[in-house]
């Protein structure tokens, strides 16, 4: 494969070529309540071309057929010099790679039974309806994806990579007298099928608190001290924090370069935040991004200041920075564009007991049932909560909505706990019309002195 790619790459006119291609093999199962909803296998092969004229624009091919490379080669080139840019696109400088980088598979799923799978997740899946008699309808799901990847480009790097995946994922909705509520179970990891082994206690588990949350009550609206557990810090840095980070979407607009200048304080000396596409064995992690730069660790906020962004080869050379290995794309069927990859929140020191020792009265938001955010502005639903009172945590309460402006959230954040860990989640990041990207995020709990809940509101 590797000859036959730099063969094609020889005979493009362009200044500069790349090539990525990928074959992958899928399965995936789904159980809804007691009924099995699909069971799919799939295999997939496909390749992108990009190709830039210096003073051109990208010109971008994807194909299904390797019999199209060569045109497809010649179609990337011919786009690129339609169009004439000014100032024109420049790639910062990578040095060339060659690598042979086959993640371990921990199990290669491509060698289970379909069948095994299906029993897998319908274990998992009964877990959740055996609970109780108050569990009226689950979501349970399977998949796994090994991809194998080839990458050259006309600067001399050339890789091959084998990428392995797992997600699971279950859904237990509780109903009693007309209220509903629901717990998330989400693993996903770059690994294999030893990984999702004994997952039926944490499937266990949402149903439990999906059950319990029928009898808490709703927090009530205001403003508190407020304790994020390692999943919604993590969830929070990555949803509004992190997009802020990537750097097309800071230099393509105006109002988020004043927001996001280099230098700036963002928090107090207890903040240190960053992204790291090498951290092993998470499904934002590899080797190397969709444009052949190595991934690495790349600070953003050290003690309190923004020191850095993520990169492309093209948007480092046009802010005069360094790349960073974070193009990414989701297939071969688009371009790779800026995106996270382990992003997270660095360790503190201290306990969790430390955090809420002094706390009179607060909330500690545990979990994510989603987001928005708008520039520096955000709304997060914690799965639950639990109040905080005297120093102690106390009863359970549902409805938990953080609100607030990012920066001055931020710089709300007086303790950071040393029980940091990544949160191994499914699901993935949408952008640019690609979606999901696997991602995974991480955090110690977190402090925020003062932050605005929604809830119940007294009257």
């Amino acid at each position: 494969m590797i000859d036959r790619l730099t063969a094609a790459l020889g005979n493009s006119r362009a200044d500069y070529t790349e090539i990525r291609v990928e074959r992958s093999w899928t399965t995936a199962v789904t159980f809804r309540g007691r009924r099995l909803e699909s069971a799919t296998a799939s295999e997939d092969l496909g390749g992108c071309v990009r190709a830039l004229y210096r003073g051109g624009g990208w010109g971008v091919a994807s194909f299904t057929s390797l019999d199209r490379l060569e045109a497809m080669v010649a179609r990337a080139a011919e786009l690129s010099r339609a169009v004439s840019l000014d100032p024109p696109i420049r790639l910062a400088e990578v040095r060339a790679q060659q690598a042979e980088a086959l993640l371990d598979l921990d199990g290669d799923v491509r060698g289970v039974p379909l069948a095994d799978k299906k029993r897998l997740i319908e274990a998992y899946n009964g877990a959740m309806l055996a609970v109780s008699d108050r569990i009226v309808d689950t979501l349970a799901a399977y998949r796994d994806e090994v991809s194998e990847y080839w990458y050259v480009n006309s600067d001399g790097t050339v890789l091959h990579e084998l990428r392995p995946e797992v997600t699971l994922s279950g859904t237990a909705v509780a109903r009693r007298d007309g209220v509903i509520e629901k717990g998330l179970e989400s693993i996903g990891l770059r690994r294999g099928w030893k990984s999702v082994q004994g997952r039926e206690p944490g499937f266990r588990e949402v149903a439990e608190r999906a059950v319990a949350l029928l009898d808490a009550p709703m927090v009530q609206g205001g403003t508190y001290p407020v304790i994020l557990d390692p999943e919604l810090a993590g969830v929070f840095i990555h949803e509004a924090f992190g997009h802020l980070s990537e750097a097309d979407f800071v230099y393509e607009n105006p109002q988020a370069r004043d927001m996001m200048t280099l230098g700036r304080r963002f928090g107090k000396k207890v903040l240190n935040v960053g992204d790291n596409g090498a951290a092993p064995g998470l499904r934002g992690t590899l080797p190397f991004d969709d444009e052949g730069t190595p991934t690495q660790d790349t600070a953003l906020i050290t003690e309190g200041v923004l020191v850095g962004r993520l990169h492309s080869r093209e948007t480092a050379a046009t802010m005069g920075e360094r790349p960073t290995g974070n193009a990414r794309a989701i297939s071969f069927r688009h371009p790779p564009i800026v995106r996270m990859t382990n992003t997270y929140i660095a360790n503190g020191r201290g306990s969790f007991d430390d955090l809420i020792r002094d706390v009179k009265l607060g909330v500690y938001a545990c979990g994510a049932f989603g987001g928005q955010t708008m520039l520096e502005n955000f709304s997060f639903t914690a799965a639950y909560g639990r109040m905080i009172r005297d120093g102690r945590v106390a009863e359970l309460v549902k409805d938990v909505v953080l609100a607030g402006n990012l920066f001055q959230t931020l710089d709300r954040i007086d303790h950071i706990a040393g029980d940091f860990r990544w949160n191994e989640m499914g699901g993935g990041c949408g952008k640019g019309g690609q979606s999901p990207l696997p991602v995974t995020e991480g955090a110690p709990h977190v402090r925020i002195e003062e932050a605005l809940v929604g809830g119940d509101v007294a009257g």
